[in-house]
């Protein structure tokens, strides 16, 4: 009886409204006005069905937050800045290299701890060993950061030192011509440890042997369990591969010799080893002076070209030159799969103008600035987050009130799929770092134990080199360019994917809200290294063990299933990138990339245009790919990047991605109240669209936790929306070398991969799939 009242009831509803909607036939905007009626149809079934149903009032939740939960950062451009000077660099005397014939680290090493690294309904087995092995920090289980301590840095060893740390798997040789004999003996010496420490490690054969179910881990004594956790967690390393790298080492030194340099030389367990040298015998990551500007610690990788010149003194007078020459003779060696300058990565923000003084007040004293009330959404579903209607990226796709034509709809997912994310899901953001003390992000539960992978002090900018504190203390490079601020990247990336605490009733909402994120920092002052960034990788995808302060190795307690790369380099992607992401993608994690600012093909971009990625171009309000943005066919999709020159929504504010990160000349957006600081800024960029996609796989794998990347990511494409070739396009004067549009001889084509990313097109959650 009251269901039969209940459709009753809303079929006059539905009839009352479409005839209400008809009569206005004759105004504009018909379709738009149906959809409304739609939604209200619906909000009143619920209503009338008991369901608890509100419409969000963002005018409250903002007018009645405090200063610092809602001021922001961020008004309309008049125009876009792009750097036309960008041009690759690379780490002056670094060089990365791999041995020929190192075979891969199988993906068995890793199978026991997968075997029962979730079980459904019974909590997650390893965070329970985690915990009881809370002290045991050798092995990654601490349950937080440990305090930063001031340490001074460690003196240069000597000229033939060759230390090896046979718990590691990691030898860090000495390589110096003064002292050649030695230190070939010392070579030597740390193979014959190295492979002594191969055999302390047998256990883990027969641990494999005894292909181990779940149960049979479930029914161990807690000690041996947690002794099997440990050994599951330890890849191993072949003898060929220490082999391989002994007699690479035999080459490297000659090629130093010749040049007179002296370096060292770090291996690890998937054979990649990077060397820093230094003409004065100096370890150059252990020079903790400031680096004043980018030319004092990199050089443009056009320059770098070895002189065709027997006159060697004048080599080895030229770092620039050496380093170049250094590369060049082992490529020529045939000892070597790649060898590589240490490139230098960049964030992928598209610069804003300086600002010189404080910005008008765009919305004064109008609440939400004329933003139009969101669509109805069930209470528990419904951020209370202050900035929330002002986050148009996340709102669902449309035209009607509340909707956004670009929007990627994650407001429909977070409803219909009655999920908004699972703890158990790890997105690992490669980036800058953190800003733990943000007051959206300082008590989130989303937060786990992250690492500061960047190596050279002079680009940490915190004083040491790596260790546990993922921290991010600004990466202003050079303070006298026009543009030149600290970034505080990855603490907005972090943020739209679930880094801010969401529904806390201050700043603003992420799109995962129940999502592990662990911040691995890899770019620093002036930018990120290469050979920092692969290890950031493999480390996130629990691959290899970070090295702590004392020498222990830290694995990362939260192996990630997502990997958010928001970062760029000009040029075609280095061979050892492309290792360390197969290196994780084998093992079933999900890579995602920005694909670039620099309005060109992701084709001459990394890691956009590597393999194995999920390369995401930027779109703005209107659910169009952005000026900005690379395009090509590496790219998988669209994502809300941003446009601070636009406002199409009419609420006076930047369409910009808001999230967040310390900045500066900002407003109360209640009051127009000049701010000088705040925690919360609209920026523009591939970067803002990447992390849209990550946290868009993590509910999708938090929603189906047994599918497969491959299904999730096949789920995520079957639901984008399609692009008109009008949509994907831009000036043909300003993008050289694109094809015209048929119809349309100004307008060139883009390509932007498969479509908008839109989750409110993902059907009803489905079953099966396979693991991780």
């Amino acid at each position: 009886m009251l269901k039969q009242l209940t459709e009753t009831a809303a079929g006059r509803v539905l009839a009352l409204t479409l005839t209400a909607t008809f009569m206005l036939a004759a105004c504009d905007q018909v379709g738009t006005r149906i959809e409304r009626a739609k939604e209200i149809v619906e909000a009143s079934g619920d209503q009338i069905s008991g369901k608890d149903v509100i419409v969000s009032d963002g005018t409250r939740n903002l007018e009645t937050a405090s200063v610092e939960a809602r001021a922001l950062a961020g008004t309309v451009l008049a125009q876009m800045n792009i750097d036309p000077e960008e041009r690759p660099m690379f780490a002056i005397g670094s060089i990365i290299a791999k041995p020929i014939d190192i075979p891969p680290v199988p993906v068995e090493a890793l199978e026991i701890e997968e075997e029962f690294y979730f079980e459904e309904g019974e909590g997650d087995l390893l965070e329970e060993e985690s915990a009881a092995m809370a002290p045991d920090v050798a092995d990654g289980y601490e349950a937080a950061p440990p305090p930063v301590e001031e340490t001074p840095a460690p003196s240069a060893p000597s000229e033939t030192d060759a230390v090896v740390e046979t718990a590691r798997f990691t030898q860090r040789v000495r390589l110096d011509p003064k002292a050649l004999r030695q230190t070939r003996e010392e070579i030597a010496r740390a193979g014959e440890e190295l492979e002594e420490a191969i055999e302390k490690e047998a256990p883990i054969e027969e641990l494999k042997s005894r292909r181990l179910t779940k149960d049979d881990v479930r029914e161990m004594a807690p000690a041996e369990r947690r002794e099997i956790v440990k050994l599951a967690r330890r890849a191993p390393i072949s003898r060929s591969a220490v082999v391989a790298q002994i007699d690479a080492n035999e080459v490297m030194l000659s090629t130093l010799t010749k040049y007179g340099m002296a370096g060292n030389v770090a291996l690890s367990r998937e054979g990649q080893m990077v060397i820093q040298i230094g003409a004065d015998g100096a370890d150059p990551t252990q020079f903790n002076g400031d680096i004043g500007n980018a030319g004092v610690l990199m050089a443009s990788a056009e320059d770098a070209v070895c002189p065709d010149t027997a006159d060697l003194e004048q080599i080895q007078a030229n770092p620039v030159w050496a380093t170049a020459c250094v590369v060049e003779d082992l490529e020529a060696s045939g000892q070597f799969e790649y060898v590589e300058k240490d490139f230098i990565f960049q964030n992928q923000f598209v610069r804003r103008p300086k600002e010189t003084t404080p910005p008008t007040s765009p919305g004064a004293g109008s609440g939400t600035g004329g933003t139009p009330p969101p669509a109805t959404l069930p209470v528990s579903y419904l951020p209370n987050d202050p900035l929330w209607d002002l986050q148009w990226h996340f709102r669902d796709n449309g035209t009607g009130p509340g909707l956004t034509p670009g929007g990627a709809g994650f407001e429909s997912f977070w409803r219909r799929q009655a999920m908004t994310g699972s703890p158990n899901v790890v997105v690992a953001v490669v980036d800058t770092g953190l800003q733990l003390q943000h007051p959206d992000i300082a008590s989130s539960p989303n937060i786990m134990p992250g690492w500061d992978m960047v190596s050279d002090p002079r680009m940490g900018n915190d004083g040491d080199g790596r260790d546990a504190d993922p921290n991010d203390p600004g990466d202003m490079c050079d303070p006298t360019k026009p543009l030149a601020a600290d970034s505080f990247h990855g603490t907005h990336v972090a943020g739209t994917v679930g880094a801010a605490s969401t529904n806390n009733g201050s700043g603003v909402a992420g799109g995962a809200w129940n999502v592990k994120i662990v911040p691995v920092r890899a770019l620093g002052k002036c930018g990120g290294r290469l050979s920092d960034i692969n290890d950031a990788i493999r480390w996130a995808g629990g691959v290899i063990p970070a090295e702590a302060v004392d020498g222990t190795e830290v694995w990362n307690a939260n192996p990630a299933h997502v990997i958010n790369l928001s970062i760029g380099l000009l040029g075609a992607c280095p061979a050892s990138l492309q290792d360390a992401i197969d290196s994780v993608t084998s093992r079933g994690v999900m890579v995602v990339s920005a694909a670039g600012n620099a309005r060109m093909s992701t084709s001459f971009y990394a890691p956009a245009g590597c393999r194995n990625v999920i390369t995401v171009a930027a779109s703005d309000a209107r659910g169009q790919i952005t000026p900005y943005s690379n395009f090509g066919p590496e790219v998988t999709l669209l994502a809300p990047g941003g446009d601070l020159t636009r406002d199409d929504n009419g609420d006076g504010k930047p369409d910009g991605v808001l999230s967040t990160k310390t900045a500066s000349n900002c407003y109360d957006p209640v009051t127009g109240e000049t701010i000088a600081n705040c925690f919360y800024a609209y920026e523009q960029g591939t970067s803002m669209a990447a992390p849209h996609v990550s946290a868009a796989l993590a509910l999708l794998k938090g929603r189906d936790p047994g599918a497969s990347s491959e299904t999730l990511v096949a789920t995520l494409r079957a639901a984008l929306d399609p692009r008109a070739a009008e949509q994907c396009a831009g000036l043909c004067s300003s993008y050289p070398g694109t094809a015209p549009i048929p119809g349309s001889p100004d307008m060139c084509s883009r390509p932007c991969g498969g479509g908008l990313l839109n989750l409110a097109n993902i059907s009803a959650p489905t079953t099966g799939g396979g693991s991780r």
